[in-house]
């Protein structure tokens, strides 16, 4: 794994660089509502976060 030199942390941590942090947002994650649960709801999901929006 690449270490970042200054901080020596790994480069791709930017995200949830503890691990507190990253069972905070897996928990975030879990409540966040799925496409078709959106469209049950007549929701759009954000089309930014789409891979392919087509």
């Amino acid at each position: 794994m690449k270490k970042n030199e200054v901080e020596d942390i790994p480069i791709n941590s930017s995200m949830a660089p503890t691990e507190e942090e990253m069972k905070n947002l897996g928990k975030e994650m879990e409540q966040m509502k799925s496409k078709k649960e959106l469209a049950e709801n007549n929701k759009t999901p954000d089309p930014k976060q789409e891979k392919n929006p087509n």
